[in-house]
């Protein structure tokens, strides 16, 4: 079996899951664990979680070359679910990423004078993620699709610039545009080309001229402490929050109870709090759950990988140390 940096994988012989950071040979490869701790693993004691379609999974990992490919590309993808347009009942939306880098990508749509966010995330390489599933209306009420892309890889790679591109689409696309068939696809599809030049690349500057830095010296002068109000801070603050887990933060006394009542009391507490925050749109809350044995950390990770509409990761390490999960709320 082959893996690749990025892909996602479960341990064959107990708990647990990570991705794949590094290939140390043929047979072992570094697997990276919830708590940011990289652990060498047996290939063969490693399953593949694939929860993004990978064109080739038996392809080497093409990610550890440092060139990149002549029939590289990055697509915005749009598949209907039937072949007629009458028939048609939802489109599926696609990023579909069929080049050796991985990206981070934000999908976002123009709401009146602003743009919003509604997709944002990783995607491997030669992986595709799917961004929404709409009706038709979805291209009447929103015309223009953004696509923001920064591509790189684990290892040495040729300096790509980001992608930025603005696509304008509405109910007449669907009519005039031809569609595409492509093997990963059920049905043929609306393709656009966000990025196909990898080859020859711009060369960034490095150095600052005159003008970048009195650029730098605007922004830096615009954004002192001063100019945030008062009033601006406190509101600011008022959609943080920090709840400590710790047990005798929580109960009088805990002397007689078990590890195991322990526990769920820290966990109930958890979890009101998190559905608190969700409910009045707070912008961020810190659990402060220690170190201890892990356990607490481990079911309150479990809670938050099912939970939607929030981004989770290590606080502060110089505020709290290993001892706390942020939670942002989106």
């Amino acid at each position: 079996m082959k893996l690749r940096i990025g892909d996602k994988v479960r341990f064959l012989n107990e708990k647990g899951e990570g991705v794949v950071t590094r290939i140390k040979d043929s047979k072992t490869v570094f697997v990276e664990m919830s708590d940011g701790f990289e652990i060498p693993y047996a290939a063969k004691e490693l399953v593949p979680i694939h929860t993004e379609l990978i064109l080739d999974k038996d392809r080497e990992n093409i990610e550890m070359s440092t060139e990149a490919g002549e029939a590289d590309a990055i697509y915005f993808i749009i598949e209907p679910d039937h072949e007629l347009n009458l028939l048609v009942n939802e489109y599926r939306i696609y990023l579909f990423n069929a080049s050796a880098f991985q990206l981070m990508y934000t999908y976002s749509v123009k709401d009146g004078e602003y743009y919003q966010t509604l997709k944002h995330g990783e995607l491997g390489s030669f992986q595709k993620a799917l961004l929404k599933q709409v009706k038709l209306p979805y291209f009447k009420e929103y015309n223009y699709h953004k696509i923001d892309t920064i591509l790189y890889k684990n290892g040495h790679f040729k300096a790509q610039l980001p992608v930025a591109e603005i696509l304008y689409l509405t109910e007449k696309t669907f009519q005039t545009e031809n569609t595409i068939q492509h093997d990963e696809f059920k049905h043929p599809v609306y393709g656009f080309v966000l990025k196909e030049e990898f080859l020859s690349t711009k060369e960034i500057p490095q150095s600052l001229n005159e003008e970048d830095i009195k650029r730098i010296k605007s922004i830096k002068e615009f954004k002192t402490t001063s100019s945030v109000s008062k009033g601006k801070k406190e509101f600011l603050k008022s959609l943080e929050k920090e709840v400590d887990l710790h047990i005798e933060e929580l109960v009088k006394e805990s002397a007689g109870m078990s590890s195991y009542d322990k526990l769920n009391v820290q966990l109930e507490r958890f979890e009101k709090e998190l559905d608190k925050a969700i409910e009045t749109n707070m912008k961020k809350i810190v659990f402060i759950h220690g170190v201890g044995s892990g356990r607490l950390k481990q079911e309150i990770l479990q809670i938050l990988k099912t939970t939607k509409g929030i981004t989770y990761h290590d606080a502060s390490y110089k505020e709290y140390g290993f001892g706390a999960t942020q939670v942002n709320i989106l």
